[in-house]
């Protein structure tokens, strides 16, 4: 059934045109497109139109579109298209993160507005509940799982906008010229999570139970929508105060206080049903404790038996794939050599902590300022969390049992640098007379695209598989839309936001534990700044970072405008509402001083590129997408977004 849903049906149509008159041939019913009551009539038809939509669900961060992977400085974009993205006046639009607009002011290219994707799933669960091919069970489960996506759909617009029309029933237009009928209006943004809760509710007791499933809607699929709309609108209702200019006066944007209790009662309720194992014995993906920074890495790529993943977009190379892998593996020795778009900044890098639970910059220089020489260019990222490696391909790292060449140049004894302007130059080292590489063939090289510009390339999403990175043939990987680390961490929150810490910590250990933080937090330890953080580090790159910013309310403080300098980048690194305003790099140098001790060995420089001109700057209208104008005009009814 699942290779099914994979499949990409391609209808070729012919028309014989003859020698009829125009009116004639206006007439001719296509012999080859099926009516509504034919495609209804045949189980398999019903199946292949359900398939389509589970393909047009709209995921706002997606690997199919690389650029909306990774920003808000978690990195920096390694491309020659968008540097323009790092000056001018980084003010967002309304719409999403890194958009270029004129004189480099970003819009959000994070949105959707597809009502006509609602209508047809509203046409599928009405023609689906009439339908008389299909047998009792089988249609039970296609309207459950209609519904599923029809919910999930409303949820990423309420995450999106705020309320919305909330429309349950396929709307016909009757050709009179009167569009009134057709025209909703927004409802309460509570209204939205409401509805997505409830059908949740009754969903979970329809679909299967199946933990083996995971490209269509289950049991743990429900409750997992269950668990982030409750923690999203508990959230908003608590901290939403802290911004009171974000709202409407009708309650389509904001949520009153006196609602977070409950829905935070919601959310654990839903996630602890998860937990106990009632949707299927879902666990933390540990195939190898060995090397816990290649299990989290594999967790995005391995689909034998991953009892972590509930729900997910799924590719199959002989019917659907993409270019991740091509656009984001290490250049130097890549399939197509090309790569590196992704740069994951220092911001990010370093807010993996260490295995004491402590919070540190990664050490560059010692106490009294000196720098520090490091044997393997690896050896300043040890002793921190798993994750780091798992997330981020590090200087002395390998990807496709390929080490990658990440060095930016040679330091002498006396401070200067010989580098080279192309990947891989090599130039004469004084006292040599033969030309040696000087620079990695994987950069880093300040303006040369597809290269490691902050010493860093992506990890997570990299599909290891020969041919991943090849025209041609592509990546399968998986997007994982719910995991079970998400479940723990949002029973986490949720408990700690009731005033359950002790409750809160044991669900946040086991996440930490499988990262290899190993001593215990206690409830004492427990803070809005460890929810925060944890999330950030586990979910980094897979879209949960804009969303917690959003409802937390905390991105006009990470996003001041303010140009972040060194003291900024490496100071406050455990705080949720730490400055980030622009994605600085960590450079490995090659230590040249024959005779010395230190000769041969690593340094690194803390370096911000020239290409990063301007500060990020979020305005309070960045927490809601913007309705744009030619929606506003067609549908009177609705109102404007604050700020807007």
């Amino acid at each position: 059934m699942k290779k099914k849903l994979l499949i990409v049906i391609f209808a070729f149509f012919a028309f014989s045109v003859g020698c009829k008159k125009d009116s004639e041939y206006l007439d001719i019913k296509p012999t080859q497109v099926l009516s509504t009551e034919l495609a209804f009539s045949d189980p398999a038809q019903v199946l292949s139109i359900l398939a389509n939509l589970y393909t047009r669900q709209y995921d706002p961060s997606r690997i199919t579109d690389w650029p909306t992977v990774g920003d808000f400085n978690e990195a920096f974009y390694s491309e020659n298209g968008r540097y323009n993205e790092y000056h001018g006046n980084n003010t967002w639009g309304f719409q999403g993160p890194r958009g270029p607009d004129v004189g480099g002011a970003q819009t959000f290219h994070w949105s959707t507005w597809d009502y006509t994707y609602i209508r047809e799933l509203n046409l599928f669960i009405e023609r689906c509940a009439t339908a008389t091919s299909l047998d009792a069970p089988t249609k039970a489960l296609y309207i459950a799982e209609a519904r599923y996506l029809r919910a999930s759909y409303y949820l990423t617009l309420a995450r999106l906008f705020g309320g919305v029309p909330l429309i349950l029933q396929s709307l016909e237009y009757d050709n009179s010229g009167n569009t009134v009928p057709l025209q909703y209006p927004r409802v309460k943004e509570s209204e939205i999570y409401d509805f997505v809760i409830k059908e949740a509710e009754e969903l979970k007791l329809i679909l299967p139970s199946n933990r083996d499933t995971k490209a269509r809607a289950t049991k743990g699929a429900a409750l997992a929508m269950q668990s982030r709309a409750a923690i999203t609108a508990a959230s908003i209702a608590r901290y939403g105060a802290t911004t009171p200019s974000v709202s409407l006066a009708g309650g389509q944007v904001g949520i009153p206080a006196s609602m977070a209790a409950g829905y935070y009662t919601a959310a654990l309720k839903a996630s602890q049903e998860i937990i106990n194992g009632s949707a299927g014995a879902y666990a933390l993906y540990k195939k190898q404790p060995g090397n816990l920074s290649e299990n989290f890495a594999a967790l995005f790529y391995d689909k034998t038996q991953n009892n972590e993943v509930i729900w997910v977009d799924d590719f199959a190379l002989k019917f659907r794939r993409h270019g991740f892998t091509q656009v984001n593996q290490p250049r130097f020795g890549a399939e197509e050599e090309e790569g590196g778009r992704i740069n994951p900044s220092l911001n990010l890098v370093q807010s993996f902590e260490k295995l004491d639970n402590t919070f540190a910059p990664l050490p560059t220089n010692d106490a009294q300022g000196n720098l520090i020489y490091y044997t393997k260019q690896e050896d300043i990222f040890a002793g921190r969390d798993a994750r780091l490696a798992g997330t981020v391909i590090i200087p002395g790292s390998s990807f496709k049992a390929r080490p990658v060449d990440i060095w930016a140049g040679v330091q002498l004894a006396d401070g200067s640098v010989i580098t080279g302007s192309e990947r891989g130059a090599q130039k004469i080292l004084p006292g040599k007379s033969v030309p040696e590489q000087v620079v990695g063939f994987d950069g880093p090289i300040t303006g040369i695209e597809h290269s490691a510009q902050t010493g860093f390339y992506i990890r997570k999403y990299n599909d290891p598989a020969i041919g991943s990175g090849q025209r041609g043939i592509g990546s399968a990987v998986w997007q994982i839309r719910y995991r079970y680390a998400e479940i723990l961490l949002n029973a986490a929150e949720a408990a700690f936001e009731l005033g359950q810490a002790p409750l809160a910590a044991g669900y946040m250990n086991q996440v930490r534990e499988r990262a290899g933080l190993v001593i215990p937090l206690t409830a004492a330890d427990m803070s809005f700044d460890r929810i925060v953080h944890e999330r950030r580090v586990e979910f980094a790159f897979e879209g949960q970072y804009f969303f917690d910013l959003r409802r937390f309310r905390i991105a006009h403080k990470i996003f001041d405008g303010v140009a972040l300098n060194t003291n900024d980048l490496l100071s406050n690194l455990s705080s949720a509402t730490k400055r980030s305003t622009q994605p600085y790099g960590l450079l490995p140098y090659k230590f040249y001083s024959p005779g010395s001790p230190n000769d041969g060995k690593w340094i690194y420089k803390v370096n911000l590129s020239n290409r990063v001109t301007a500060s990020d700057n979020w305005q309070f209208g960045n927490y809601y997408s913007e309705i744009n104008a030619g929606i506003l005009t067609n549908n009177p009814k609705l109102v404007k977004q604050p700020n807007q």
